[in-house]
């Protein structure tokens, strides 16, 4: 096969713990092929097809110089096999034209993984509350009075904005209510912006779980990201400490409950965040932990996802 991957420059890759690139190698370990593109190569001229300036590479081995360049030709998206949006966030108008792109080679005849349109249906902290029976309880909303209200009913809440990435611009209210204002005034802008609130999950402690789904089944192990010292983000790029284990059982209800739904829908690889027994976030657009989960278990995830995307490109294409 010649897999077409949709990404951030190859040369921001940190290959000892990078996803996409575990993904490549298992890929290229089997005969197939290999290309990248940014989301910026991406271009439709009218009349013609979705096509993209791509970097046809090959993996060498080295940490260091880990890929050769073999050309760059102009190609349309539909003569890939498959061609995988692992872009990472944030999600904005950038990334937002370029699943209309990719949404377009996908009626050209494309195998788009995610399938653009879900990867729009499916804002990664919003999509959770189309399952409240995983999740503690959430408010959406930009009105201040809401969210003081919320407080007052739940004494220890977390404030985040509904597009934040790897911990960022969360905040953790106490019973005191220490700053809440000034909190929401930061976050929703006055008003402007639309915030999420949840209960404060204590289980945090122990880690924000990460459960991967691939082909709508749980890997069997997830990377529970533990914070350090005073922080309440167990989110790896905060300072988090990925450990690896075994699923719990309430982590495997909620990935055999949602994996069948969300894989009918075109997701092919989801990320699960789950702190205690609570479903925090559903990502869809560049889930990571592949390898962290691989070094620590000896169970292969890549492989699992080369499995799973060998079995896609064998099934009918999905209704568009």
């Amino acid at each position: 096969m010649n897999i077409l991957f949709v990404a951030d420059p190859l040369e921001a890759f940190k290959v000892y713990k990078d996803t996409t690139f575990s993904m490549m190698r298992e890929l290229q370990r089997r005969g197939h092929r290999i290309a990248a593109c940014e989301p910026r190569d991406l271009g439709w001229q009218s009349g013609g097809v979705v096509q993209a300036r791509v970097r046809e590479i090959e993996l060498t081995g080295s940490e260091d110089d880990w890929f050769r360049e073999q050309g760059r030709p102009l190609r349309a998206l539909k003569e890939f096999d498959a061609v995988l949006m692992r872009k990472d966030p944030p999600f904005d108008s950038e990334y937002f034209y370029a699943t209309h792109l990719l949404e377009q080679a996908a009626r050209e005849g494309a195998r788009v993984f995610n399938r653009p349109a879900s990867l729009r249906d499916h804002p990664e902290k919003l999509a959770i509350m189309e399952f409240p029976q995983f999740v503690s309880p959430t408010l959406v909303t930009r009105e201040a009075e809401d969210v003081k209200r919320f407080h007052a009913e739940h004494r220890e809440i977390i404030l985040k904005p509904l597009d934040g990435m790897g911990g960022m611009g969360i905040f953790r209210v106490g019973a005191d209510g220490l700053n809440l204002g000034s909190i929401i005034e930061t976050l929703n802008q006055h008003g402007a912006t639309t915030i999420m609130v949840q209960r404060f999950v204590p289980e945090i402690a122990q880690g924000d779980k990460r459960v991967l789904v691939i082909g709508g089944k749980p890997v069997p192990f997830s990377l529970a990201r533990i914070p350090q010292g005073s922080e309440i983000r167990g989110n790896l790029a905060a300072g988090g400490k990925g450990v690896a284990q075994p699923l719990s059982p309430r982590d495997r209800e909620i990935a055999e409950a949602l994996g069948p739904t969300l894989a009918q829908r075109g997701l092919l690889l989801v990320g699960l965040d789950v702190i205690g027994d609570c479903l925090t976030e559903i990502n869809v657009t560049s889930p990571t932990c592949f390898q962290e989960i691989t070094q620590q278990t000896g169970f292969d995830v890549p492989a699992m996802f080369v499995d799973a995307l060998e079995a896609a490109l064998g099934a009918p294409l999905i209704s568009r």
